[in-house]
């Protein structure tokens, strides 16, 4: 019999009330101190840093584990990890669900393309240096897992969800001991790299004058940001939000259909299918989009049904959610071992990530150099979310084609990038040969991506 009062049947709820706590805490942090109000750092790492900062205090007086504790079912970091892992897959989902208007010229399309191939070549430099990395680390620590600085380009050039699926992965397959806390770790130090590296360029590039900053808007919207024409109703029968929650969720039961199906024909690969849950939840959305786009042409639905102001408010609570619940699932004990190497793949992963981006910002996008430059970077060593927050600061009205580069260049990242996931899982066995495949696929890429510049200068001799 099933006691209401017991531990089972609170415990998903007083997690997620801890995450959400440090949330509204972290807000507060983030709004009342003048320091941190400036310093363009998510509040969701406020919340994910303060729970961190609690539970090493609680495991410092208890020995215990905080989130292993009874009033949250004796196993939440266990299901911190599951938080994260599927709230990764529903904000892309939710972003898929969007509909962008307008076509692109030859030109805007050149520069989509050109950001995609900039994101995948900055994720295979990360991939580069932190492989190498942690192969000269192997050489002075004995039993170091020798491909853990892959998961460089996971936790800064995808963030906190894949830098678990990859963790995850290298823990249960090759049994790197420490490797979901090691990834998630890096996740965090990215966030740190995108706000903490971001103030500091802001500041130097305002000193030379070179940048001009955007007044802060009111953050009050039009209706028409709010909806469209020929949208179902806000409220009838059934809530405009409910719909938006109900289309995600069948788009992601989908995906495991899907992924159930391609690991019973592949077991082989099924820990790295599953590890793809974003990307074939991104595939189920678009098809039920594309679904409901020909059924209204057919006049067989008569309204429109995904919303872009409620999908985008889905997508960000999503994420929110999952930051917070990657940092505070970190278990800094396992990591004792690993400190130096995590600092440094964090310092050369910012250095290198810096220096990359700023280089074909001004090569290849010089009408607008500085925005592209700090939405890729807060994108790659954050998430999209953080290259907004400091795009904002130079271009509040997104009137440079920066913002729009970020969204559209999602679908050529992810057919350049799909190669390098499964790279990942190579390197563990092969990391001479993956390092060495990782540096041909970068140059190739970068002749593709610089192709404008090479060919030119051809034929001018």
């Amino acid at each position: 019999m099933q006691n209401f009062w017991d531990y089972d049947v609170w415990s998903m709820i007083l997690l997620l009330g801890t995450l959400l706590g440090s949330l509204l805490v972290g807000n507060m942090i983030k709004k009342g101190i003048p320091f941190m109000k400036n310093s363009l750092i998510p509040t969701s790492v406020i919340g994910g840093v303060l729970l961190l900062i609690i539970a090493a205090i609680y495991k410092w007086i208890t020995g215990a584990v905080m989130f292993d504790a009874a009033v949250f079912g004796g196993n939440g970091t266990n299901t911190l990890e599951i938080i994260t892992y599927h709230t990764l897959a529903l904000g892309f989902i939710a972003s898929a669900f969007k509909t962008t208007g307008g076509k692109l010229t030859k030109k805007r399309t050149g520069e989509i393309i050109d950001t995609g191939m900039t994101t995948v070549s900055t994720y295979l430099i990360q991939a580069i240096f932190g492989l190498a990395i942690t192969m000269i680390a192997t050489l002075f620590i004995s039993n170091f897992f020798v491909a853990a600085g892959v998961l460089l380009p996971f936790g800064y050039g995808q963030g906190t969800g894949q830098a678990l699926n990859y963790g995850t992965i290298y823990e249960t397959d090759f049994g790197f001991v420490g490797g979901k806390s090691f990834g998630l770790t890096i996740a965090a130090l990215g966030f740190l790299s995108a706000s903490i590296g971001g103030v500091i360029h802001l500041n130097i590039m305002k000193k030379r004058g070179k940048l001009v900053f955007s007044k802060r808007s009111d953050g009050s919207l039009h209706t028409d940001e709010i909806s469209s024409d020929n949208e179902i109703p806000m409220q009838e029968s059934i809530d405009k939000m409910t719909v938006q929650i109900a289309l995600i969720i069948v788009a992601y039961v989908a995906a495991y259909f899907l992924m159930f199906a391609l690991g019973n024909l592949l077991p082989g690969v099924r820990s790295v299918i599953f590890g793809f849950n974003f990307l074939l939840g991104v595939l189920t959305a678009t098809l039920i989009k594309v679904l409901l786009n020909f059924l209204r042409k057919k006049n067989i639905v008569k309204k429109k049904y995904p919303n872009n102001f409620l999908m985008t408010r889905a997508s960000n609570f999503f994420f929110d959610i999952m930051v917070v619940a990657g940092i505070a699932a970190i278990r800094l004990d396992i990591l004792e071992s690993y400190w130096g190497i995590i600092l440094i793949l964090g310092v050369v992963g910012a250095i290198v990530t810096y220096i990359y981006n700023r280089i074909v910002a001004k090569t290849l996008f010089a009408d607008y150099a500085e925005e592209q430059f700090l939405t890729m970077y807060g994108m790659l060593t954050g998430t999209a979310s953080t290259g907004i927050i400091l795009l904002r600061e130079v271009d509040n009205d997104f009137k440079t084609p920066a913002s729009d580069n970020l969204v559209y260049q999602n679908f050529p990242a992810i057919i350049l990038g799909f190669p390098m996931m499964f790279l990942a899982t190579l390197a563990p066995v092969k990391p001479v040969l993956t390092l060495i495949i990782f540096i041909v696929f970068f140059l190739v890429l970068n002749v593709f991506l610089f192709r404008s510049k090479i060919f030119k200068k051809r034929k001018k001799k």
